[in-house]
């Protein structure tokens, strides 16, 4: 990238590599722009990310992903059935690369937020279209400080981004509730999150060694 030269890395064994190796191999800053969108484990570094990630750890064994089946299976039933809706006269020709979109969207918001599916739902459209104004705002000519202009468009990002967090917040805060009313569902992957970290703060006596609101927001 001008002056600075890279390396793509094609082998699952180097990959793997430098996955796991974090104290070696360091992310590349984020964009002001990009913070707008990617937050939490994938832009932590060193200690943070070990912490993060254990606590996380969790809701990605084999047993609790096995729940999460019905959710896919859903999704996926619900896209096929709309490919089967398409007139059956002649050959007709379906661009699916929407119709993944949509089913990433939802496999995702039904394992993460469970009961909360539709707010979760809402969520990703907002973060789709913060994704258009971000590319939008990328290919644009560079202006120091512009992002801090009060622009339509920055308006929108910034109005997008508190839109979502507050969604979030809110979602939380009812799982908290009835965590604490001996109510809650803890098979979706937010319930495995806010399990995982209150244990992790109960066995070490100690709030630092979890997870805050708003580390669990951004992850």
């Amino acid at each position: 990238m001008g002056p600075r030269p890279q390396v793509f890395i094609m082998d699952p064994e180097l990959i793997k590599e430098v996955f796991s190796k974090i104290y070696v191999y360091q992310k590349p800053g984020v964009n002001p722009l990009g913070a707008l969108m990617v937050r939490g484990l994938v832009s932590y570094e060193k200690d943070k990310w070990a912490k993060h990630r254990k606590i996380i750890n969790p809701a990605f064994h084999l047993e609790k992903l096995k729940h999460m089946f019905p959710a896919f299976y859903l999704s996926c039933s619900e896209m096929l059935s709309k490919w089967e809706d398409v007139p059956v006269e002649g050959s007709h020709e379906i661009d699916v690369w929407p119709h993944l979109q949509q089913l990433s969207c939802d496999v995702i918001s039904r394992t993460a937020f469970g009961s909360s599916y539709e707010e979760g739902r809402k969520m990703f459209e907002l973060q789709k279209e913060q994704a258009q104004h971000v590319l939008a705002a990328v290919h644009s000519v560079y202006i120091p400080g512009w992002r801090f202009w009060p622009t339509k468009r920055n308006r929108r990002m910034k109005e997008i981004k508190k839109d979502v967090r507050s969604s979030i917040r809110g979602i939380i805060d009812k799982r908290l509730k009835a965590m604490k009313d001996g109510d809650a569902d803890n098979e979706d992957l937010l319930g495995i999150l806010l399990e995982s970290n209150f244990k992790e703060i109960e066995q070490q006596r100690n709030k630092d060694f979890g997870m805050s609101i708003e580390d669990v927001i951004e992850d």
